[in-house]
């Protein structure tokens, strides 16, 4: 029974795909539910599994085309196992002997090159005998200009009237080594570049900057760390304390919160918080919907989860939609400090930084304290400047004493 692979429903606001990889060739067998072929969407990656096991008989589109919503992409036959495997035995039995034919020759003529070089004098060098052993020279019939009468491969050369190549000519063969390869983009790399322009474009964008003392967090994730991660099964980071400090400071500042929608503004009355988070594919920003809900321990867990479904690219679009703010670590690449782009329709975006031991003055002494910067851009068109550096400050206050987080002062 011959069976249509098609392209699945795609997601709302997807209209094509584009063939990422394909696991099978036409001829191999596939087991029902094993992953067939990527389509890759300006959003995620969707798998296509093999409806039933059976052989690829054929393959309808290439990697790298546009298919859309229903579209075949292979032809399988159901139930050939048996038949595939024993064309993959004779195949295997076909290469292995090629391969034992190929070492036989190759051992033959490592034999005659041994036996020629036996009778080259030990005062040549060994790319001197292997070069008069490809060229059929007697060791004899050379004079050595190397030290103490050594036979070069120069003097090989030059014996043979092949002189080493102009400068000109190395100059030429140079050049072929700088070579260039043209990639298209992937449709999520293409997708993240139309909406970093977009929010140039269209948003009025400023960054304000500051820095923390991230000293009592610190010590507070030391003295608990441990006793976290055996209540709630995860370890605890710092985006917990930064997401609650975040959520905290949105509360006391809506217009951080907002978006706008044509000439309107729009506050929102809850906080969905996109967390930016490096994949292999690009840039994802999944969202904790309701922060405000969510303990620290739920944060981190959800997290975690997010980043390790990006690196296979599982997170779905509907958990990349919404969201009222992002926050972004450069922190975890080594960034010193950064101007993040806002991710529209948000208005604005914290940047955390990478944190190091610095001097600073504390009481009137100099002590050393692991410090951050932090950054937010924002939409001037919907923040103030004012705004924008007491919410900065507001989020440094409390991650510089954390017990504000649980009083909410």
């Amino acid at each position: 029974m011959t069976i249509e692979i098609k392209v699945p429903t795609l997601p709302e606001s997807v209209s094509d795909a584009t063939v990422a990889k394909w696991y099978k060739k036409e001829g191999e067998f596939i087991q029902r539910d094993e992953n067939l072929v990527d389509l890759e969407t300006d959003k995620v990656m969707l798998e296509v599994p093999a409806p039933r096991s059976g052989i690829i008989t054929k393959v309808l589109v290439s990697e790298g085309e546009t298919v859309s919503a229903q579209q075949i992409l292979a032809l399988l036959k159901e139930g050939e196992k048996a038949d595939a495997v024993t064309n993959k035995g004779d195949k295997v039995n076909k290469e292995e002997d090629e391969t034992q034919s190929s070492e036989e020759e190759k051992s033959a003529t490592s034999s005659a090159k041994t036996s020629f070089s036996a009778t080259t004098p030990l005062q040549s060098g060994p790319s001197a005998r292997r070069l008069m052993a490809e060229k059929g020279v007697a060791p004899d019939q050379i004079e050595g200009t190397g030290k103490r009468g050594r036979v070069t491969k120069a003097d090989v050369e030059q014996h043979r009237g092949e002189a080493k190549q102009t400068t000109s000519e190395e100059l030429v063969l140079a050049d072929k080594k700088r070579e260039e390869e043209r990639v298209p983009m992937s449709r999520l790399r293409q997708r993240i570049a139309e909406r970093l322009v977009q929010a140039q474009h269209q948003a009025a964008m400023l960054t304000t900057f500051n820095e923390v003392n991230m000293y009592q967090v610190m010590q507070l994730r030391k003295r608990y760390k441990d006793q976290f991660e055996k209540v709630h099964g995860v370890r605890l980071g710092f985006m917990s304390f930064f997401t609650k400090a975040v959520v905290e400071a949105l509360k006391r500042f809506p217009a951080v919160n907002a978006s706008v929608d044509g000439t309107d503004l729009i506050y929102h009355h809850y906080f969905d918080v996109g967390i930016a988070i490096g994949s292999p594919r690009g840039l994802v920003v999944p969202v904790l919907r309701n922060a405000e809900l969510m303990s620290m321990g739920e944060i981190e867990k959800s997290i975690r989860e997010y980043a390790e479904r990006a690196k296979s690219g599982k997170i779905t679009i509907e958990e990349m939609q919404g969201g009222t703010f992002t926050i972004t670590n450069g922190g975890t690449f080594g960034s010193m400090l950064s101007t993040p782009i806002v991710n529209p329709p948000q208005s604005a975006i914290l940047g955390m930084h990478n944190i190091v031991e610095r001097p600073v003055v504390e009481e009137g002494n100099i002590v050393s304290r692991p410090m951050m910067y932090l950054a937010l851009s924002y939409d001037h068109r919907v923040i103030d400047g004012r705004e924008s550096v007491q919410f900065l400050v507001t989020i440094k206050e409390l991650l510089e004493d954390p017990a504000r987080l649980l009083l909410e002062v």
